[in-house]
């Protein structure tokens, strides 16, 4: 044992490594030796052993402990059981790469044996309003999807018949494959992981368990959802082969834009025109607010466009769970004043009328600015 190096310098990590760091280094020096990618190469070969031997000792709590206090001693003699030394099982370690590296081989992990695979998820996008948004809805949506086919339950299988156990891999659900010194387990390409096979398959369906078919299905949006939110239905995605449990449904959620009012998180902002007068003068204007009514603001004098003005819980509620309710944000009006067109000659006249009695007073803004430019043309302007 005196050859043997550190499981821990094996690796490349602390002692104090956790799992996921373990498992970091695992697959990355296991992937750098593996004999696929480097063919021929006893040195490669060596090393990936030694890595692979280190990590299934340091990823088992109790292996670990014995080999911290006794070292390679641990596993000698009566001392370990097997996993390190010459009782290290390659064919037990194939958990290990299975989960690690399924793709990498071109496996596939698991199955579920005894029964059929798993449906796929889908996605349906679906548009709303953001009155919608604010009030919540209840959605009926069509999906193109498979179903458990009718004539044979899912099982795939003509009436009567039953299916049989597969003899590929003897209703096991998994084949052994051998690579290079290394044994490895993975799903059988014959029933799929399913350990079964169809000697009778169903005529309806071919034998598969489900059927294309288009079916309707109610979404109920709550109050408060916005643009990316998704709705997950489970069980409503394609129907598993044979009998397999049936994927998700992910509703994918976008807004139309609103012709009125724009939204930020829970607040709204609405611009609203008013009149000159009504800006200069004062007075009080209805604004309309997303629950179909109206609030009432007021303008105090010389109201400048641009103004906001704030209406409290007049904007989205929150998408909270029940018992967190936070209250609804709030209703932004941005004040736009709107100068007049198409003038009659009577209002000509009234407005040069005070367009010659207007000074600084009444516009101070203006005149403010343009002190500004004179000074900074040097007491040029004019």
């Amino acid at each position: 044992m005196a050859n043997k190096r550190d499981y821990y310098e094996v690796l490349g990590v602390a002692k104090t490594a956790n799992a996921e760091e373990l498992k970091k280094a695992f697959r990355k020096l296991a992937m750098q030796f593996h004999p696929d990618r480097n063919p021929d190469n006893a040195e490669a070969e060596h090393k990936f052993k030694e890595v692979s031997e280190a990590y299934d000792v340091l990823r088992d709590d109790q292996k670990r402990a014995a080999y911290d206090q006794y070292g390679h001693a641990a596993f000698e003699g009566g001392m370990g059981g097997r996993g390190g030394g010459q009782g290290f099982d390659f064919t037990s370690f194939s958990d290990i790469f299975d989960d690690l590296f399924g793709e990498f081989m071109g496996g596939q992990r698991g199955g579920q044996r005894g029964g059929g695979n798993r449906g796929s998820d889908l996605r349906y996008n679906l548009e709303i309003t953001l009155e919608d948004c604010f009030k919540g809805k209840a959605a009926k949506i069509r999906v193109p999807t498979s179903i458990a086919c009718e004539s044979c339950d899912g099982s795939g299988a003509e009436a009567g018949a039953q299916p049989i156990a597969c003899p590929t891999c003897k209703g096991a659900g998994k084949v052994r494959a051998q690579q290079g010194f290394f044994t490895i387990e993975r799903a059988c390409p014959t029933c799929g992981g399913a350990g079964r096979v169809i000697e009778k398959p169903c005529k309806v369906c071919g034998g598969a368990g489900r059927t294309h078919k288009e079916k309707t299905l109610s979404v109920d949006i709550p109050p408060g959802v916005d643009e990316g939110n998704r709705i997950r239905l489970a069980g409503e995605g394609e129907a598993g082969l044979r009998g397999g449990t049936s994927g998700d449904l992910y509703v994918f959620l976008t807004v139309k834009p609103h012709r009125l009012f724009r939204r930020e998180g829970q607040h709204l902002h609405c611009r609203v025109p008013v009149s000159m007068t009504t800006a200069a003068l004062g007075g009080s204007v209805e604004v309309p607010t997303l629950d179909g009514g109206q609030a009432r603001i007021t303008l105090p004098e010389g109201t400048q466009t641009g103004k906001q003005f704030r209406l409290r819980g007049k904007g989205m509620p929150s998408l909270q769970q029940s018992g967190f309710g936070a209250g609804n944000g709030d209703l932004y009006i941005q004040v736009m004043v709107e100068t007049p067109v198409k003038l009659s000659k009577k209002q000509r006249e009234l407005l040069e009328e005070f367009a010659k009695l207007d000074g600084e007073e009444s516009s101070p803004e203006s005149t403010g600015f343009f002190d500004k430019v004179k000074e900074m043309l040097g007491g040029k302007a004019e």
